[in-house]
């Protein structure tokens, strides 16, 4: 649903007094939404002009968990209009959402230095709010009818909002906009938005003191104050270590807080052997900062090395007597298995090498995770029996990306949204959730559509350089819950499917509803920074299921 404005009153104009003060109301309205100053920090506030007004226990509630706060000199302005950014700004501050500073900016009128910008596209990533094709009006007061809706979503109301049809009591009811009428409806059954004398007046601007009254009257709603408390459940969050040193290694970690590593330390030779590239100072640092260690063994797309020793016992036998001794070794938390292009013929062997080493894993105290790509019912994963493996190891990672790989004769997403529940919902049909971590990826590819189809693999930095320099269009396709980027360089049309924070929010939020144990990431490095702040924000938000009464 896009917002759609409310009706302006024309036919007159301001004289220069009433510009001066618009401009002065304006100025207030957004200082009132910026964080407590540490001189009024939560818990001592002080606004000398709520005395006697209705939301007086209100504000000051909100004001000592720090989602609302005043001007800075002591007073709230508890009769000024909100504005739709500080409107955002104070229920994602409710919502305990970080805000999130997307590389690629939604809407032309949210510059990236102003003070609501991350605000805003928090609120954007995770549906709680939208705009009008690329424009937010972020300085625009909001109305009563477009804080419905917004809560409303925020409290993940909208299939209950459906069901209501109390919108239609209110005496002004003709004045209520379709997109808002079963907000307005669910608001009002649940006590959060009322009217007065029978009016809702939906396109009233809603103020400071009715916002609070609002969002404290949400917070006291069934169990939503104790979840939005509540300390999250730690998941697997895991990130294959790729392309650089080992000191950035580490600040991936800590930018992404990741809890498991998993460095491409050993790769499999046709002899049964492995080859050790273990880095004693990423293993050093990892144990002494509490994250684990997943060594990944590889074996490089080799198909025929791969049937040699799978097909041979005494290989296969030697093959796990080297990672066993890896393990024990260099103490590792784990072990994490990724052979790509593994032919037919060695289905069952695959699955005999894993229930083997589960073995061994076990015995040795060590987690055991094996990287699967989706069930296409082609040659490509047909050496996986999920449910066999699954009931081996401890995690099965689904590598969902290249719905469209670099070679592919169609240009395409990398990981659509749809693509990946189908993916998902599939997976969890064989193997238990609570077993699966469904892997993201961190690139994307810059296509060149005529007059012949190539790709070329791109990181997300990158990404965002090209659609800057090169004016690119962006058009938000909200099926594939992906931007399509356009551009024309040396005559040739490209095309990019972005992976961002606003992309990565909705297939994280997917991946939610299924409860499963974590998320992986293909690669850390790869990502802008605002990616990890999106993500964080998605699976906290996910995370929450509350019960309205």
């Amino acid at each position: 649903m896009l917002w759609i404005s409310f009706t302006r009153i024309e036919g007159y104009e301001l004289n220069n007094f009433m510009r001066m003060l618009g401009l002065w109301l304006s100025l207030s309205c957004l200082l009132s939404s910026m964080p407590i100053s540490a001189d009024q920090a939560p818990g001592q506030p002080v606004f000398h002009d709520i005395s006697g007004s209705f939301a007086e226990e209100a504000i000051n509630s909100l004001a000592d968990r720090g989602v609302v706060s005043g001007d800075g000199h002591g007073a709230f302005l508890p009769r000024n209009p909100v504005t739709r950014a500080e409107f955002i700004a104070m229920l994602g501050r409710m919502l305990e959402l970080r805000p999130v500073h997307n590389d690629l900016s939604a809407f032309r009128d949210v510059l990236p230095s102003a003070w609501y910008y991350g605000a805003v596209h928090a609120g954007l990533n995770l549906s709680i709010t939208e705009g009008s094709g690329d424009r937010f009006h972020p300085m625009d007061s909001i109305t009563r009818q477009e804080a419905a809706v917004m809560v409303i979503r925020a409290m993940k109301e909208s299939d209950q909002a459906a069901l209501s049809r109390t919108a239609g009591k209110y005496v002004d009811a003709g004045s209520i906009a379709k997109w808002a009428w079963d907000a307005v409806g669910r608001a009002t059954d649940t006590g959060w938005l009322v009217g007065s004398k029978g009016s809702f007046r939906p396109n009233a601007a809603i103020t400071r003191e009715e916002t609070a009254m609002l969002l404290n009257r949400v917070l006291k709603s069934g169990n939503v104050q104790s979840v939005i408390d509540r300390k999250a459940v730690s998941k697997v969050h895991m990130g294959w270590l790729y392309n650089g040193t080992t000191q950035q290694y580490i600040a991936y970690a800590k930018r992404a807080e990741l809890n498991v590593l998993v460095p491409r330390w050993y790769f499999m030779e046709p002899s049964g052997k492995l080859t050790d590239h273990t880095d004693q100072e990423l293993l050093k640092w990892a144990h002494n900062h509490g994250r684990k260690v997943w060594a990944m063994v590889g074996n490089r797309a080799n198909d025929a090395g791969t049937h040699q020793v799978l097909s041979d016992a005494k290989l296969r036998q030697s093959l796990i007597n080297s990672i066993s001794a890896k393990v024990s070794q260099y103490k590792l938390d784990g072990i994490n298995i990724d052979f790509e292009n593994v032919l037919p013929q060695d289905r069952e062997n695959l699955t005999l090498f894993i229930t083997q080493l589960s073995v061994e894993m076990r015995r040795l105290g060590a987690e055991l995770s094996i990287d699967v790509s989706p069930d296409l019912n082609t040659d490509w994963t047909a050496a996986f029996d999920y449910a066999a493996l699954g009931k081996q190891v401890d995690y099965m990672v689904l590598m969902s990306y290249d719905q469209h790989w670099n070679g592919s004769p169609k240009a395409g997403t990398v990981s659509s949204l749809p693509w990946s529940e189908s993916a998902l919902a599939k997976l969890v049909s064989q193997v238990p959730a609570k077993k699966t971590i469904i892997a993201y990826p961190l690139y994307t590819r810059d296509w060149k559509v005529g007059p012949t189809v190539s790709a070329q693999d791109i990181t997300l930095t990158e990404q965002g350089k090209r659609i800057r320099q090169q004016k690119a269009t962006l058009q938000w396709n909200s099926v594939l819950a992906q931007y399509e980027a356009a551009y024309t360089s040396a005559s040739v049309p490209h095309r990019i499917w972005t992976e961002e924070a606003r992309s990565l929010s909705h297939k994280h939020l997917m991946a939610a509803t299924y409860q499963v144990a974590g998320y992986a990431y293909w690669y850390p490095g790869a990502e802008t920074p605002d990616v990890w702040q999106a993500i964080a924000n998605a699976e906290r938000y996910g995370s929450y299921s509350f019960l309205i009464r």
